[in-house]
């Protein structure tokens, strides 16, 4: 009977531990970190808000090459109830980097390994971008392609979740 139980722990733990499954059309999971510049990252928080949620890494250049677009489209629309939320993959050794590839970026930012609770798990591929509705339904998930994420690929999906 214990073997059994063993046995049993070892097949049904992995799932257990699996990452929920992250999809569009359902509910943004949990995400708390503090941001690097001292305040609190929660995702939950912004119900109310359009969130536009980039993961990304000093390292990864097509991230580094989207995050003044960002920052532009988070100036823009900041007053229409958008927020943009930068969560960086790199290693915690890797705070010196992030902060100097944040230069003039003025979006709340962290790193993804303060994150705790972290229902996204590690991104499969950087940079991916997530569009989060009012109501905190993932509405997109956008990774990268031969162009790169552009303010009109983003505005096409914001701009309709900024209705009443």
């Amino acid at each position: 009977m214990q073997a059994l139980l063993v046995l049993l722990g070892i097949l049904v733990l992995p799932a257990a531990m699996a990452a929920p499954e992250i999809a569009v059309g359902k509910a943004a999971p949990p995400l708390v970190a503090p941001a690097l510049d001292g305040k609190r990252l929660d995702l939950g928080a912004l119900r109310g808000q359009v969130v536009v949620l980039n993961f990304w890494a000093s390292w990864c250049v097509p991230c580094r090459a989207e995050m003044p677009m960002l920052e532009t489209f988070y100036q823009r629309h900041l007053k229409d109830g958008v927020v943009v939320l930068g969560v960086s993959a790199d290693d915690a050794h890797d705070r010196p980097a992030v902060l100097r590839a944040l230069q003039g970026i003025t979006y709340p930012a962290a790193l993804l390994v303060d994150a705790r609770p972290n229902g996204f798990g590690d991104p499969e591929v950087l940079p991916t971008t997530y569009v989060i509705d009012r109501a905190g339904v993932i509405r997109a998930r956008l990774r990268p392609t031969r162009a790169g994420l552009t303010e009109a690929s983003l505005s096409a999906v914001v701009t309709p979740l900024l209705g009443p």
